[in-house]
């Protein structure tokens, strides 16, 4: 009955079914493709460009192109693809994992759907584990390529921007996961569009995908840098806000918490930082730490909005009194609190970006995954990844002898067995790959097999290129190779002249891993191709996955029925459970990257939002409608904080607003107090927007050419001071959120609750800070875009020219801001023709 279920609700089988057909269409156009010259199947590609552009399909197209490329590979490579690898190839191209067992030839078998999908000109990622596969796939496969018409390009660490751009220009780019998740945060991070290495990401084939989407998924990739605030300077404007005075020097507005300098304010801070200008656009960073400072000595109370315990800041929640341990005040705010308490500073915000791998891939239009273990994790593919796992036939029949596990009480007598097992096979020439979990293992074995005098090889994923010629060398006759699991994948081990008659690979395992994957991938290096072959399982009842299933009743058995380190047992019960166990942990470990995943979901739709936002600052000739929206947010914010609708009108704070006006938005004395008495909430903000609109025109038409610059400095700067401090403020949400379960509330729903509020309030003030720079910053001729930190090593030869660059211009008579314009408008120099000084 069981059986009957299986066939009935097995996809894969249907699956297979279907790609047989499109293999009997690509097989039966053989003897056309072999009458074919060189330049005839060359020509071929020309023409599928031809027709896609016409209409036709890449699904049109499929079983010629794998014609195509089969007749080529046998050309250039020697190499021609079985019907098997035609069904893997078609797996691919539906954006499927194909899982095809070791020694399949899945390199070749992508070349398929990489052709056929390389023919729309978007681009094809070929994805590797490690840089040395990357590059000799590159190398190997790229000669078919190149045969075909096509350009392959190999995109690894060490290249330049202008490199990495051209390898992504090819039809087809080998890289490693690492080296795209990077390139895509780094490219959201140029100051200009033409910085940008990556196209749209279009069509992914990834080369040992389970490695690369499972056991990597809950490392995120992170870039971080040296913020470029320096801690002194909150210590300098502590210094200078702490002599400051209420209503003389700065307002404070109670409801809102703002405080804003007055007149008399920027006039000492001009004075106390020996500047010309406090609104000079150079002197942003200074403006930004006298704002916070400011904030830090009126606004925050000590003992009421934070605590000092211990030498930290510890912020108390205003809702319940309960101190927020590891919660940071973000924007500087904290720094400036430790400076006001005279506490030691602690760094800014180092991650600048930051994206898990999950995340990353699902942003490819098309994404596929080949594998020779993919089956046990099916149901993550499926539901993270909307990849369904297809089983692909193997070309010839496994004749692999898979031993049942021998099982002994500790794991000393395990590690005598195994050793002796070794020797053994060495002895007759046949050559042994022995697979450890931990590289601690590996050593004790190697240790073993020096006193027994045996020669052999010890691997454990470091030394990738090293690696792969000694893992191709495990199949020699007696050569025996220890490795860490892990070790060496993507490297076929074909066996030696005369290892067939003794045996084929033997294949010994020293423990059972936690994942079933990975020890079906190290049973799967034997028995390549129909080879012969044999794998045995050493485990003992001190192994952590024994314990974890309770293995005690098993060791006391053993003991009663007198059983020593020298007898093991074959217990297909204890196989079950050891299986068991291994479900459970995979279940566990599955879990948790989808946990992972729910949390970063939150930064990711943040994430996408902020990226569209800053490529079209990049990407705009004009941003007059962007910044409008900024400016009325900002406007609409301002009136609604001062003159709520809901209060009566004698409650307004209309001289708040009046400062709030001067302070961010307007010149001084351009609206007063006297001009918003007695107007609505609705004209109030109507007369703001006409007044700052005016104002604005008058800045276009005295910058020209430089406001669209202007605006890109202003726009770029504020995105990403205040993204990277979110960022950090989001990682210290997270960190904490966990213990909110003790309340009986979920983490995870207060986490999407409270990061969309912070993302509300960090693009509240984006809106905020741009606004008044735009309206109140005063620029000089050297006007660059700048890095708010420094997220790589940079070229010291460019940064000493940037740095050059930044010294202000010196003037050789200058009028100061409050004198009296010299063109004769009457108006003070700094609401006139300072703007443009």
């Amino acid at each position: 009955m069981l059986g009957i279920l299986n066939k009935v609700f097995d996809g894969t089988k249907r699956d297979v079914k279907k790609f047989e057909k499109v293999a009997d269409q690509v097989e039966a156009l053989q003897s056309q493709m072999e009458q074919l010259s060189d330049a005839d199947l060359r020509n071929k590609t020309e023409e599928f460009k031809s027709r896609h552009v016409k209409g036709e399909s890449l699904e049109d197209l499929m079983t010629e192109a794998f014609a195509v490329v089969r007749e080529s590979a046998k050309r250039v490579l020697g190499l021609h693809p079985y019907r098997v690898q035609i069904l893997g190839g078609v797996a691919l191209h539906e954006g499927n994992i194909a899982e095809m067992k070791t020694g399949e030839g899945k390199t070749l078998t992508s070349t398929m759907p990489v052709y056929l999908n390389a023919i729309s000109g978007k681009g094809v990622h070929v994805v590797t584990v490690n840089e040395y596969l990357a590059a000799r796939d590159a190398e190997e496969m790229g000669q078919l390529y190149n045969f075909l018409g096509l350009s392959v390009g190999l995109n690894i660490n060490s290249l330049t921007k202008d490199e990495k751009r051209e390898a992504y220009l090819a039809d087809i780019t080998y890289s490693t996961n690492n080296e795209l998740g990077f390139d895509y945060l780094r490219d959201n991070m140029v100051l200009y569009k033409e910085q940008m290495v990556q196209r749209p990401l279009n069509f992914a084939v990834i080369d040992e995908v389970d490695s690369i989407l499972i056991d990597e998924a809950r490392t995120p990739l992170i870039i971080s840098g040296q913020a470029q605030k320096s801690t002194q300077l909150y210590i300098q404007t502590n210094a200078f806000v702490r002599n400051l005075r209420l209503d003389d020097d700065y307002t404070y507005d109670e409801k809102t918490k703002g405080v804003q300098l007055t007149e008399d304010g920027i006039n000492k801070a001009e004075s106390a930082f020996r500047i010309d200008n406090l609104f000079d656009i150079t002197h942003v960073t200074l403006n930004h730490h006298i704002t916070q400072s400011l904030k830090a000595h009126v606004s925050m109370k000590a003992d009421f909005d934070y605590v000092v315990q211990e030498g930290d800041v510890v912020i108390v929640d205003q809702f319940t009194g309960r101190l927020m341990k590891g919660r940071r005040y973000s924007d500087g705010l904290h720094q400036a609190i430790e400076a006001k308490e005279g506490l030691e500073i602690q760094n800014e915000s180092m991650t600048m970006a930051s994206i898990t791998f999950q995340n990353f891939f699902r942003m490819y239009k098309k994404l596929s995954g080949m594998t020779g273990t993919a089956k046990t994790e099916e149901e993550e593919f499926r539901n993270i990844y909307n990849m369904r796992v297809i089983s692909i036939p193997t070309n010839r029949e496994i004749v692999r002898d898979d031993r049942a596990d021998l099982i002994f009480a500790s794991t000393k007598g395990k590690y005598m067995a195994a050793v002796e097992d070794i020797a053994e096979r060495h002895l007759k020439g046949q050559p042994v790959l022995v697979g450890t979990v931990a590289i601690e293992t590996s050593e004790i074995i190697s240790a073993q097999l020096k006193l027994k005098g045996i020669p052999h090889n010890v691997l454990n994923a470091k030394n990738h290129g090293g690696e792969a010629q000694i893992i191709a060398d495990a199949g020699k006759r007696g050569s025996v190779t220890i490795a860490t699991n892990m070790a060496g994948r993507g490297t076929d081990i074909k066996l030696g002249e005369g290892v067939t008659e003794v045996g084929g690979l033997a294949v010994i395992g020293t423990e059972r891993h936690e994942s079933r994957r990975i020890d079906n991938q190290l049973r799967g290096r034997a028995g390549r191709q129909g080879d012969p072959g044999v794998t045995q399982f050493y485990l003992s009842m001190e192994d952590e996955l024994m314990r974890r299933f309770g293995s005690d009743n098993m060791k006391s058995m053993m003991a009663r029925l007198g059983m020593d380190d020298t007898q093991p047992i074959q217990s297909k019960m204890v196989t079950r459970a050891v299986e068991s166990a291994q479900k459970r942990v995979e279940g566990n470990n599955f879990d948790a990257r989808k946990q992972l995943l729910q949390y970063d979901d939150v930064l990711r739709q943040q994430r996408e939002v902020i990226y569209k936002d800053r490529f079209e600052v990049l990407d705009s000739d004009n941003l007059r409608t962007i910044i409008d929206k900024m400016l009325e947010s900002t406007i609409y914010n301002a009136v609604d904080q001062h003159a709520p609708v809901a209060e009566e009108k004698d409650e307004w704070d209309l001289k708040g607003l009046e400062n709030f006006v001067f302070a961010n938005l307007l010149p001084e004395g351009e609206l007063v107090e006297s001009d918003m008495t007695g107007k609505s909430n609705e004209e109030l903000k109507s007369l703001l927007l006409t007044k700052v609109n005016e104002r604005y025109d008058a800045r276009e038409l005295e910058l020209g050419e430089r406001m669209l610059e202007f605006e890109k400095v202003i726009l770029l700067r504020s995105i990403d001071t205040k993204w990277i401090d979110h960022i950090d403020a989001m990682d210290q949400l997270r960190q904490g959120i966990h213990l909110r379960a003790y309340g009986q509330i979920d983490p995870l729903r207060e986490y999407q609750n409270e990061g969309f509020a912070m993302f509300e309030t960090m693009q509240a003030a984006i809106n905020e800070d741009v606004s008044k720079y735009i309206m109140k910053a005063e620029i000089r001729n050297n006007l660059e875009r700048q890095e708010v930190a420094k997220g790589q090593a940079v070229n010291p030869k460019e940064d000493s020219e940037t740095k050059k660059k930044a010294q202000p211009v010196r003037k050789t008579n200058p009028v100061g801001r409050n004198e009296l314009c010299p063109c004769g408008s009457g108006k003070k120099f700094k609401n006139c023709h300072g703007i443009t000084q």
